[in-house]
């Protein structure tokens, strides 16, 4: 026998599900910092046609800036993977670039032909023979660097800090007793040297080498990490080590990898950049550290997609601001950072607070 149903009862309304109960979709993506990059180009255009200045300048300077910001990315891509996931403050990561490129340039002079000669493939063939000998070269560095000086101290931010840059005090001693302190030339593969001319603009031709270096290991790092078994484990693991080492995987052999990539890419980078400037010398590292730096406190700790915009951003404004306003280019990074941090804090896309 059922209960008599009260006469006034109203039937049951269907209720909206709570902010908890709602579908786990993707975070909404901030697109206020995306605008920074048409913005400067937009206020540096406006400025420039004020002057007198014609468009085809602003589309060299603008595509001067891709590149350059491409390189820094590849650089300062190791260092944001190494702390983004290992929490490690590696101030050695100077020791790296500069090592790869000397590995590079070593590897070009008895490829001496082959760089010289008038064919595209072969000129592709000795750079990219030189990339792989630096790659290698500071992955292994990398490894033993992580093994020996990193190990012992993880966790401990200020002992890092010192360790590492001892490290790359010590690296940049030694490659003055091997190489020497000499300016070494790092001339490009003739088929790259020059500029493709389209119209009144002139786009040099490594740079477009670069810009498409710089999108393929910016799209590989995305997929790796986030669409990849071996970028679950690495990000689970920097959450709970405990579990994943439960589950049966070593995390010391996934952090070692990760440093051994971020080593590698620093020596891709350092590899970029020499042959961007076409001379080489031992304090290479340590001129490129420092915008290093800016460039993933700009974005973000620990954040690809900050990196990958602060380096363009910081190439932006490096390039306008030394056509525009010479005086205040050495210090437009530094005043970038300022900027930005005043707006966000933590950097334009944090992964995490530090």
């Amino acid at each position: 026998m059922t209960p008599a149903r009260h006469p006034t009862a109203t039937p049951a309304l269907p209720v909206a599900p709570a902010a908890s109960d709602a579908p786990i979709g993707a975070a909404r993506l901030d697109i206020l910092p995306l605008l920074l990059l048409p913005g400067l180009a937009i206020a540096a255009l406006a400025i420039m046609l004020w002057q007198g200045v014609p468009v085809s300048t602003w589309i060299t300077l603008t595509i001067a800036a891709l590149a350059m910001g491409m390189m820094i990315f590849v650089i300062a891509s190791g260092l944001t993977l190494v702390f983004g996931l290992m929490d490690v403050l590696n101030f050695g990561h100077g020791a790296f670039i500069a090592l790869g490129a000397y590995l590079a340039m070593t590897t070009l002079i008895p490829l001496a032909g082959w760089v010289e000669a008038p064919s595209l493939a072969l000129n592709l063939l000795a750079l990219a023979l030189a990339v792989l000998v630096a790659m290698l070269g500071t992955g292994a560095l990398g490894w033993l660097f992580e093994r020996v000086i990193i190990m012992p101290v993880y966790g401990q931010h200020l002992k890092q800090i010192l360790i590492t840059t001892g490290g790359l005090i010590v690296a940049e001693q030694l490659i003055h007793v091997i190489w020497g302190g000499d300016q070494k030339p790092m001339p490009l593969p003739s088929a790259l040297r020059g500029a493709v001319i389209v119209g009144d603009v002139a786009v040099e031709k490594f740079r477009l080498l670069a810009v498409a270096i710089g999108l393929v290991i910016f799209l590989g790092m995305l997929l790796l990490l986030n669409r990849s078994k071996l970028g679950l484990l690495i990000r689970a693991g920097v959450e709970n080590r405990e579990m994943v080492e439960a589950l049966g995987y070593r995390i010391r052999r996934l952090f070692a990898l990760v440093f051994v990539a971020g080593s590698a890419l620093a020596g891709l980078g350092g590899t970029l950049w020499a042959l961007y400037r076409e001379t080489l010398t031992a304090g290479i590292g340590n001129e490129l550290i420092v915008l290093v730096f800016i460039v993933i406190i700009i974005g973000g700790l620990g954040s690809v997609g900050g990196c990958f915009l602060g380096a363009l951003l910081v190439a932006q404004v490096a390039n306008y601001t030394s056509y525009l306003a010479p005086k205040v280019a050495l210090a437009s990074n530094i005043l970038l950072m300022v900027a930005i941090l005043m707006w966000r804090p933590q950097g334009l896309y944090p992964v995490a607070k530090r």
